[in-house]
């Protein structure tokens, strides 16, 4: 019977066998693991005291951390960084790599469907190697019956694929889920889709929330990012954290100042490490990812390590009114309103006062009173004691086309104009 122990032990082997690998073949780490030993590396307080690797490493030279023959590299990711300048991190992937996440993905899918279940992918999917592309060969292995669609750009055409394939099942990103949820055509998935699974950005609470009530369905939180290969952690039945992929990768939480490991319980940075990845590992990789591990036993049953879903990012995190704000906190606001399909949030300083500018993009048959959304932001309390106090002005608007909608699956952030001036 699988335990704790039995875990630990697996990992502490694994880690091992992932810095002897990384030693010998990857020009960063050879460099900066130089001094370690890792035989000696046998326990996690030993293995806490190795280098991080940050973002910016991969991105200035990413062939540094391939451990393999390019011959036997299958797949190519180019990612571009949280900023809208500077070199994007290219990351890379042989066969047997990828076949790690298939294999998560058949495991972790089984949470929401079965055999024979019809799941609707609202993923980029035609690459192969694409997130939809493995996600298909493991509903397939399982036996449930993958329907490649892609991101949402077209609602109506969704839900027609979603009825006319007689779909139990989607996964797909929150806000083009939403979308289909809220959408006038929306009703007719209600009682026809079992389960959801949200992927690819943060998922809030509020969506899931309005996607299950508007369907009647179970609604899945996936936690991934592609430097994990794609696949870190799932809700189970009970719907409450990730379970992580304790197999593939090891998991910490630090403080992102002190970059020391904190206690359970205690919010900080998430931080991985490859287990089993032969093409790219990487070690003690920084997510800027915000969460904490949960010491309680899931009502499941699972020994497997229990990670709160993620509270969003540390570059995330914004001050207005000298008080802490983030996307989060607009996102349970804002998409509480049934009206409200998706925003885009700006920051600027003008004359000495804070202005917060909020796009709004509402369904077709409602429109949304710009006064009520703004008294739905002041249940924010950084909202609340900048207009009290008066340095912070709200501006609403409606005009979608101001700005165009973000495809693929682009995280949203909130622009902070106010940096750039910096």
């Amino acid at each position: 019977m699988l335990s704790k122990n039995a875990i630990f032990s697996y990992q502490i082997a694994q880690l091992q066998k992932t810095i002897t690998l990384a030693k010998d073949k990857s020009a960063f780490y050879r460099k900066t693991l130089a001094m370690i030993d890792p035989g000696k590396i046998t326990d996690f307080v030993r293995f806490a005291e190795l280098p991080f690797t940050f973002p910016q490493d991969i991105a200035e030279n990413p062939h540094a951390f391939v451990c393999t023959s390019q011959r036997e590299i299958e797949r190519i990711v180019s990612l571009q960084s949280s900023g809208t300048t500077g070199a994007p991190k290219r990351l890379f992937f042989t066969k047997e790599d990828q076949e790690l996440t298939i294999d998560f993905f058949d495991y972790g899918m089984r949470n929401l469907v079965g055999p024979r279940d019809r799941v609707l992918i609202l993923l980029p999917w035609e690459l192969p190697g694409s997130v939809g592309d493995l996600l298909g060969i493991a509903l397939k292995r399982m036996g449930a019956v993958p329907i490649p669609f892609g991101p949402v750009y077209n609602t109506a055409d969704a839900i027609s694929c979603a009825l006319h394939n007689r779909t139990d099942a989607m996964v797909g990103i929150p806000t083009h889920v939403l979308r289909m949820a809220r959408h006038q055509e929306g009703e007719k998935l209600r009682n026809r889709i079992n389960s959801v699974l949200l992927t690819t950005d943060y998922v809030p609470q509020a969506i899931s929330e309005a996607v299950a009530n508007r369907w009647g369905c179970s609604v899945f939180n996936h936690y991934g990012m592609t430097e994990m290969g794609l696949g870190g952690g799932v809700q189970c039945s009970a719907l409450l954290d990730y379970h992580l992929r304790e197999a593939d990768l090891y998991f910490e939480i630090i403080d992102p100042e002190t970059r020391k490991c904190v206690p359970d319980g205690e919010y900080g940075e998430v931080v991985f490490t490859t287990l089993t990845r032969n093409g790219m590992p990487l070690i003690r990789y920084r997510t800027g990812d915000i969460s904490r591990f949960l010491p309680d036993p899931c009502p499941c049953g699972s020994v497997l390590r229990r990670m709160e879903v993620v509270q969003g990012r540390i570059s995330g995190r914004k001050k207005i009114a000298n008080s802490d704000f983030s996307i989060i906190d607009l996102d349970e606001a804002l998409f509480k309103h049934n009206a409200v399909l998706d925003y885009r949030c700006r920051i600027e300083e003008k004359n000495g006062q804070e202005h917060l500018n909020v796009l709004i993009k509402a369904t077709e048959t409602n429109s949304v009173d710009p006064q009520e959304i703004t008294d739905i932001l002041r249940t924010i309390p950084a909202v609340q004691k900048g207009l009290t106090v008066g340095i912070l002005v709200v501006n609403i608007s409606t005009h979608w086309a101001d700005i165009p909608i973000s495809k693929g699956t682009s995280k949203r952030k909130i622009e902070d104009l106010r940096l750039a001036k910096q």
